[in-house]
């Protein structure tokens, strides 16, 4: 592998290797010629909706699981694993359900909660490993949901030669992000307040929809006030299936969809987010979280231990998570790092995560020759939506995660930054991506998120209750699809939803 990329590397002289997965451990099998001609040939955007394509009823290729009728959906580990892995999977999950505790406690493998925290276990963010949702009432808890945080910074040295970086630093009383839980004796930082404003959108043929627009406001501040340039950004927690097949796909693959100065004139100008990975001490491709990033599923499961919940890991070793100098009561507190396993969540336990993260199955699809899914598919493409929501990818080759290696998957998305117009804009930028940019979002299995849990809601801040919701507040990049939508024959637009509601 060549050496890793510097601040003097140019952009468009970085190696995509380099890129890419990241691990020099990692062998990645390159691909000949003729391989990659019927790659892109299998890849290719179909023109038959008559009927379905051959291997789309498996999302996942090999990994794809059975689609389950209750709300474990989302919870099966991916079919191809072998029976050794799929200890590790229980393993995983184990330590993804853990409820963590305050230290001292008598139960020494899972102290170190917080202090100041969001959730006490990944699965309480991650509902049943789905999406989770804004609070339900002023009596309801934002455990699913927060507010991302930080103030205008300067650009790290080793991001300098990234075109574009915007520059970030936390917020100087608050961190990164709003912790909404604290142990008895010690304030929280805030509490969540959304209120909605109703907005009717007029259809065709006399049909509306009511979309809600939140507005979300922090309240109860504990540690003073917020810096007078602070920039907020509500996240819910996204679904956790097919993650290890994202990260398998290859960056070279993902890059050729981007078109940062709109060169086809199509109106689409994808755009990659450029990270710096902790994990390898370099730049590397952003593929996940909602503006793309973290670069790998380590690093991203790491990164929500610390933040999220107050766990220290080898990654990003601070016990006291994301509290800042000046709370001086959390970074005085007991924590759990003070025996044998040095973090409070140690580098083994993290593998387990990481595996189990990865390897979250993909349901299969259905009805994929029900002409009413059919005529949705259709739609779908001749509304444009596929050039951002590209369907098809095939992963590397990697014998050393034979489970992801060389499938033919069905994300639908490009992992790329768009320009969502300002209905959806946070105006908080993360890395290249603006305040107006959002990753697009991966739509395999987004017909099961309700029957995983039926408060779930959509886009990255569950304002849409209802997937034609979701298609309605597209703006930006996507304004003429969703206004094709509105004005679409109602019986299109319900072959569209029916279509999506089969992924």
């Amino acid at each position: 592998m060549a050496a890793a990329l510097t601040a003097a590397t140019p952009l468009a002289a970085m190696d995509l290797s380099l890129l890419d997965l990241g691990d020099p451990h990692l062998r990645l099998t390159p691909r000949t010629q003729a391989e990659q001609a019927r790659i892109n040939a299998v890849t290719s955007l179909t023109a038959d909706f008559t009927t379905a394509e051959p291997f789309e009823d498996h999302p996942a290729g090999a990994a794809t699981v059975r689609a389950r009728i209750d709300d474990e959906a989302f919870s099966q580990h991916s079919t191809n694993i072998s029976f050794e892995q799929q200890l590790e999977f229980k393993l995983g999950n184990g330590l993804f359900k853990k409820i963590w505790v305050f230290s001292p406690a008598s139960t020494l493998a899972s102290d170190g909660l917080g202090p100041l925290y969001n959730a006490r276990a990944c699965q309480r963010c991650h509902i049943k490993d789905g999406r989770g949702h804004a609070p339900q009432g002023p009596d309801d808890s934002a455990v699913s949901m927060f507010l991302r945080l930080s103030i205008p910074g300067d650009t790290p040295a080793a991001m300098g030669a990234i075109k574009d970086y915007i520059g970030t630093a936390p917020d100087p009383n608050y961190g990164t992000q709003l912790q909404e839980f604290s142990p008895p004796g010690m304030a929280a930082e805030y509490n969540l307040s959304v209120t909605y404003q109703d907005r009717e959108i007029a259809l065709s043929e006399g049909e509306s929809v009511t979309l809600r627009q939140p507005t979300y406001t922090a309240v109860n501040l504990g540690y003073g006030s917020l810096h007078p340039d602070a920039m907020l950004s509500p996240r819910v927690a996204p679904p956790m299936i097919g993650l290890g097949l994202l990260e398998a796909i290859p960056a070279a693959d993902i890059l050729a969809h981007a078109d940062e100065t709109d060169a086809d004139g199509n109106g689409i100008s994808g755009r990659a987010n450029l990270v710096w990975s902790v994990e390898f001490d370099q730049v590397m491709l952003g593929r996940f979280g909602l503006k793309a990033g973290q670069p790998t599923v380590h690093q991203q499961s790491a990164a929500a231990f610390s933040g999220d919940i107050g766990i220290s890991t080898p990654l990003f070793p601070q016990p006291w998570g994301d509290c800042t100098t000046l709370q001086s009561l959390c970074l005085g507190a007991r924590h759990g790092d003070g025996d044998v396993r040095q973090t409070e969540i140690d580098q083994p336990n993290m593998d387990l995560v990481t595996f189990y993260s990865r390897n979250l199955g993909v349901p299969a699809r259905r009805d994929l020759n029900d002409p009413k899914v059919l005529r949705g598919k259709q739609v779908f493409y001749d509304s444009d939506c596929a050039s951002c929501h590209v369907p098809k990818f095939v992963t590397h080759r990697l014998p050393d995660r034979p489970e992801q290696s060389f499938q033919l998957i069905w994300p639908y998305s490009d992992l790329l930054l768009h320009d969502m117009g300002e209905s959806l804009a946070d105006h908080r930028p993360e890395a290249r991506a603006t305040g107006r940019e959002w990753r697009t979002a991966p739509l395999w299995g987004i017909g099961l998120t309700q029957q995983v849990s039926d408060q779930a809601g959509y886009l990255h801040d569950g304002r849409a209750r209802t997937l034609l919701e979701a298609v309605l507040w597209h703006g930006g990049e996507a304004q003429p699809s969703r206004d094709t939508v509105v004005h679409l024959a109602a019986k299109d637009r319900a072959a569209l939803i029916r279509f999506l509601e089969s992924l």
